[in-house]
Order: C-alpha cells, then structure tokens, then sequence
C-alpha cells in the first residue's frame, strides 16, 4: 500500500511542478539562476522586488496574454 501511495505522491508532485511552470511560479527561481550563472556582481533582487518589477514592465508593456 506505500508503495501506491508513494506512486501517487510523486505522481502529484510532478502535476504540481507542471503547473507551477506553465503558471510561472518559477520564474524568480529560474531569474535567480540565471543571475548567478551570468556572473553579475551586484545582488539579485529580491524575490519581492522580481515580483513588483515584473508586473510593472506586464503593466507597462502590455502583450496578448489570457487574463
């Protein structure tokens, strides 16, 4: 029976990392490593200031997007 279960999990856990991708709840992680591999040397925003700065330039520069 764990063994089903542990199937389950996983198998949620992978729905929920789909999603979180297609939604882009990732994108400060993905930002934060792309800064880090770039090699900038001041600080990353932080993950509030991504949040404010990304709405701002949607906000600013509208695209077609669903909602």
């Amino acid at each position: 029976m764990s063994a089903g279960l542990a199937a389950i999990s996983t198998g949620f856990r992978g729905i929920a990392r789909y999603l979180g991708g297609v939604l882009g709840a990732d994108s400060y992680s993905k930002y934060v490593e792309y800064h880090r591999e770039a090699g900038h040397q001041e600080p990353p925003m932080t993950e509030r200031e991504f949040w404010r700065d990304r709405t701002d330039r949607q906000d600013s520069n509208p695209q077609g997007r669903c909602c």
